[in-house]
């Protein structure tokens, strides 16, 4: 069962640091995310997949005759743009109900959770990348290499419906190749 609130923070940032020590000497086992399917992770460690980027939090539309989904920079009410964090993460289903909550089955159906996706990318035997905070033990490293949506999004609560047509982009469910930083 996923933790909410000051209980996830806490759980992520005691399992970011599990994963440094766990990275640093070849003599230590494995991260993880490296050994553990996603039903044998701790709610800690799944919390901790999450990496903050919120690209699951933007709207999208779904082609009723196609069934295709194409995403929007409109964002949930409750993201927080600077952050990219849930203003309201253990009430959120009382705000929105139709946010999806995360479990491993879900992450395996949606085919709309972006590529970088921590979730998605071990549910499909992929690596996590230099910018995860669990990689790079800081959680700014989705933010500086571009990948979150700070910046790039706009409140449903300031956009009717009708208008979400004006807001379609593509680069939420693109894959993008930001160079990691020297040093």
């Amino acid at each position: 069962m996923p933790l909410q609130g000051k209980d996830a923070h806490d759980a992520a940032t005691s399992a970011q640091q599990d994963a440094a020590a766990a990275s640093a000497p070849e003599t230590e086992e494995a991260p993880f995310w490296k050994r553990l399917t996603l039903e044998e992770m701790s709610p800690a460690q799944w919390e901790s997949l999450c990496d903050g980027c919120a690209r699951c939090c933007l709207n999208k539309l779904e082609d009723w005759d196609t069934g295709e989904i194409v995403w929007t920079a409109i964002a949930c009410e409750l993201l927080d743009e600077d952050s990219c964090r849930c203003r309201d993460y253990p009430n959120r289903h009382d705000f929105v109900p139709d946010c999806i909550p995360l479990d491993p089955k879900t992450v395996r159906t949606l085919t709309w959770l972006p590529p970088t996706c921590g979730y998605r990318l071990i549910a499909e035997g992929h690596d996590l990348y230099w910018w995860h905070p669990l990689v790079s033990g800081d959680p700014e490293t989705v933010h500086e290499a571009g990948i979150s949506t700070s910046g790039r999004t706009i409140s449903e609560s300031d956009i009717p419906v009708e208008e979400y047509e004006d807001y379609i982009v593509a680069w939420p469910g693109e894959l993008p190749e930001p160079e990691k930083p020297k040093g």
